[in-house]
C-alpha cells in the first residue's frame, strides 16, 4: 500500500487523497483497500480496542485518484450521506481526455446501466437505466495533441459515470482502457487521467462549509500537463467561481499515513 496523503483529521472526519490503483472498498480480490488501512490507521493512532468505525461515504472506481471523505462517527456518516442524497456536497473532478467539446462548458445528461455488462457501462433506455449528470468547463485546449483539460462537477455519482458519459462524446479519457481506443499515448500511463480535484462540504457537526483541493499534479497520468499550464488552468477555474481562490483552497498535506 503506497502513503496515503492526508489534509484534514477531527473526530468526526478523516479527509484523504486516494492513490490511483488502490480499491476504496475491500472486494474478492483480496487487494489493499484504502478503507482497512485507514481503520488500522485509526485503532493504532486513537489506541482503540479492536477494529475501529470508519464510514465509507463515497468511492472513486479503483484507478481513479484523489480526494475522499471518510466519517468517524455514525452521526458523521448519516450527515454527510444526506449531503450527497440532496446533492450539495461537491465534487469536483480533472480530466485530461482526447478531443475537444463543441463549447467551452455543458450539461451532459445520460441514462446508464446500472451495473457493467462485459465491463463496461454502457447506454440505456430511459426506462432501464440510471440518470447521469455532470457539468464541465474546458480549462485548456492543446491543439497539436487534440486534447482538452476538463473541470467536472458531479451532479449524481454513477459507478464510471465521468469516463462513459466522455468517451459517449468522442472525448475518452487519456489513459483509460475500459473506454479509450488504447492508443500508443493511452498504453504509456499507468491509470486514467482522471483526478478527484476539490470537494465541499458542510462540516456534520461545526456546519462549517469546507472545500478541500488536490492537485492533479499528484497522478503521474497528467505529466504531459506542465505545471505552468495546470497552474493557468486552475486559475481560470478560480477566476470563473468554480473553485476558491488559492489563498481559501484546504490543500495542504498533514500528513502521510
Amino acid at each position: 500500500m503506497p502513503k496515503i496523503q492526508l489534509l484534514y483529521e477531527d473526530n468526526h472526519l478523516l479527509i484523504v487523497v486516494k492513490p490511483a490503483g488502490i480499491l476504496s472498498q475491500g472486494d474478492s480480490s483480496q487487494d489493499a483497500d484504502i478503507l482497512s488501512h485507514l481503520k488500522e490507521y485509526i485503532r493504532v493512532n486513537e489506541n482503540k480496542p479492536g477494529e475501529a468505525y470508519l464510514g465509507l461515504v463515497q468511492r472513486l472506481d479503483r484507478p481513479v485518484s484523489g480526494l475522499m471523505v471518510f466519517a468517524k462517527t455514525s452521526k458523521a456518516a448519516s450527515r454527510l450521506s444526506d449531503q450527497i442524497r440532496r446533492r450539495s456536497l461537491k465534487r469536483d473532478y480533472i480530466a485530461l481526455c482526447h478531443g475537444m467539446p463543441d463549447s467551452e462548458s455543458g450539461v451532459f445528461i445520460d441514462y446508464l446501466t446500472r451495473k457493467p455488462l462485459e465491463g463496461k457501462v454502457r447506454l440505456a433506455r430511459e426506462s432501464d437505466g440510471v440518470r447521469a449528470e455532470l457539468s464541465y468547463r474546458v480549462l485548456q485546449r492543446n491543439y497539436e495533441l487534440d486534447r482538452s483539460l476538463l473541470l467536472i462537477r458531479l451532479d449524481t455519482g454513477r459507478r464510471h459515470q465521468i469516463r462513459v458519459q466522455l468517451a459517449l462524446r468522442g472525448l475518452p479519457i487519456l489513459g483509460d482502457y475500459r473506454y479509450s481506443d488504447m492508443t500508443p499515448a493511452d498504453k504509456e500511463l499507468y491509470s486514467p487521467a482522471l483526478h478527484a480535484a476539490g470537494l465541499g462540504l458542510m462540516h456534520p457537526t461545526k456546519k462549517e462549509e469546507m472545500y478541500f483541493f488536490s492537485s492533479p499534479s499528484c497522478n503521474n497520468s497528467f505529466a504531459s500537463v506542465s505545471a505552468e499550464e495546470m497552474e493557468q488552468a486552475l486559475n481560470l477555474a478560480s477566476e470563473l467561481g468554480l473553485i476558491p481562490k488559492k489563498a481559501d483552497l484546504r490543500q495542504e498535506i498533514i500528513k502521510e499515513i
